[in-house]
């Protein structure tokens, strides 16, 4: 019999948790300005030391001022069990008072440069949008401290399935894995993952895999129920339930309440993630030029205003409260102040972002060019200082109000589609817009095949081969030119 041996090892191992608090701030940084609106609310229905000041006149907020409210109780402070800790609290609650004040006084007043201006042009701002539930599915990641290209390569797979959660035939798991630096094996366990996230079987190949994915611990355990999910499921949607009893040996009575089962499962999965109805959106930010310079205006104002419960700040006033009490207040008040500092990080971080993308792009905020250059979410993640996750949750379903219209951030952020004869990066924009103007110009007993497209853009300048033409042609919905000369 071989000894068995023991030894203890030292292992450092990197990893980044996100507490509850971070996930807060992370989702706020995600949210469009109007569904911040909602949000904001919801979170206040959490905290009681919290209320909305709603067309309340200043005298009614300052009739419960802390200076005016006399202490209802003659105990001196002193002879408190913990005077301390009330001192502490009642200064807290005054200084997040003084905070909340001046953030309103803000938003009322001149905060930005043409606050009266954006007002009153809310209506006309207003865009439409899809939104989508994709961004909520994958926030079920975060716990999981996943690394960014593995939350990447995820997002990847979400994004390439179907409207019914399914992937393409065909579609190599593995392959696309090694564009993101995942190895095979791990590929296939974060596909595992991803398909028991909820709704579960989203990314799935098949009918069959998007079922098991479903089933529970104890069906799975079943080999009847395993064996009608995969081998026989084509007898099973053709109602071949005595071919399915004769195949188990088991009693058509047995398969018909397997069938029971099997039927409350979703096979279309991914239309609980789709896209929602149209909803409007009011552009988060306006970039304007004064001056000769942009400036960032964040369109803040349809937040909320937020005043100190006048209730509280009665309770506070009185100078003492038990230690119960003591404690309830502080963690309201520390849940407000973070509240409060989430939303200033994400005007803060907003705005960077903005100065960021306008200092790259400047060929079309300066000149107005109409045309992109290459960029990408990490030369910003660079120029910040920040993550590339990071800039990619301010992307999201942001809108910025510019002097040529309204554009998506997502629109400022465009890939290298080829090079110039001076052998700078072309912006796949740039590249459609050209194709665009070939196609609207060209005769029309002779369409320009996509070499000729080649040839023209060479002309021009721009080296682009027949493959991305192809590719970028398809996008935009252009037919062939054989099509093309056949449709007219």
């Amino acid at each position: 019999m071989s000894a068995m041996n023991q030894h203890i090892s030292l292992k450092q191992k990197q990893e980044l948790a996100l507490k509850p608090k971070m996930l807060q701030s992370l989702k706020m940084l995600a949210l469009p300005i109007l569904e911040l609106e909602s949000y904001i609310k919801q979170e206040l229905e959490t905290n009681p030391l919290l209320e909305l000041r709603e067309d309340k006149d200043e005298e009614d907020i300052n009739d419960t001022s802390y200076a005016q409210e006399a202490p209802e109780s003659n105990t001196p402070i002193e002879d408190i069990d913990s005077p301390e800790s009330d001192r502490e609290t009642i200064a807290e609650a005054r200084q997040l008072t003084e905070i909340l004040d001046q953030w309103n006084d803000y938003h009322a007043g001149g905060g930005d440069y043409n606050r009266v201006d954006t007002e009153g042009d809310h209506g006309e701002a207003l865009i439409r949008y899809e939104g989508n539930s994709k961004d909520t599915y994958l926030e079920q990641l975060y716990p999981l401290n996943l690394p960014e290209p593995e939350v990447d390569f995820i997002t990847e797979l979400v994004d390439s399935c179907d409207v019914y959660g399914f992937l393409p035939a065909g579609y190599n798991i593995e392959a696309m894995a090694r564009r993101f630096g995942i190895k095979p094996a791990r590929a296939n366990e974060l596909h595992e993952i991803v398909l028991h996230l909820s709704p579960q079987g989203i990314t799935a190949r098949s009918i069959s895999e998007c079922l098991m994915a479903q089933l529970s611990e104890e069906q799975k355990a079943n080999s009847i129920v395993c064996g009608m999910v995969c081998d026989q499921f084509e007898n099973l949607i053709h109602r071949r339930y005595q071919k399915i009893a004769s195949h188990f040996n088991v009693s058509e009575d047995t398969v018909m309440a397997i069938r029971e089962q099997i039927s409350k499962l979703d096979p279309k999965p991914g239309l609980r993630i789709l896209q929602n109805n149209a909803a409007y959106v009011y552009p988060d930010v306006t970039l304007k030029l004064i001056d000769g310079e942009y400036v960032v205006i964040i369109n803040d104002h349809i937040t909320p205003n937020i005043i100190i419960s006048p209730r509280y700040r009665k309770m506070i006033n009185r100078g003492y409260f038990d230690k119960e009490t003591t404690t309830f207040v502080r963690e309201r008040i520390n849940s407000a102040k973070f509240l409060i500092k989430s939303i200033y990080m994400r005007m803060r971080t907003l705005e960077q972002v903005s100065l960021s993308i306008v200092k790259h792009q400047y060929d079309f905020f300066y000149n107005g060019s109409g045309t992109m250059q290459p960029l990408t979410y990490s030369v910003i993640a660079q120029d910040l200082g920040k993550s590339e996750s990071t800039i990619s949750r301010v992307v999201k379903h942001k809108y910025a109000e510019t002097p040529y219209g309204i554009f998506a951030f997502k629109d400022f952020f465009t890939s290298t589609a080829g090079r110039d004869d001076n052998y700078e990066s072309i912006s796949r924009q740039k590249v459609k817009t050209c194709i665009i103007r070939l196609v609207e110009n060209e005769n029309k007993r002779k369409p320009l095949s996509d070499q000729d497209l080649v040839e023209a853009l060479k002309a021009e300048g721009l080296n682009i081969s027949r493959r991305i033409i192809a590719k970028y042609r398809d996008e935009l919905g252009i037919l062939n030119s054989r099509l093309r000369r056949k449709s007219r």
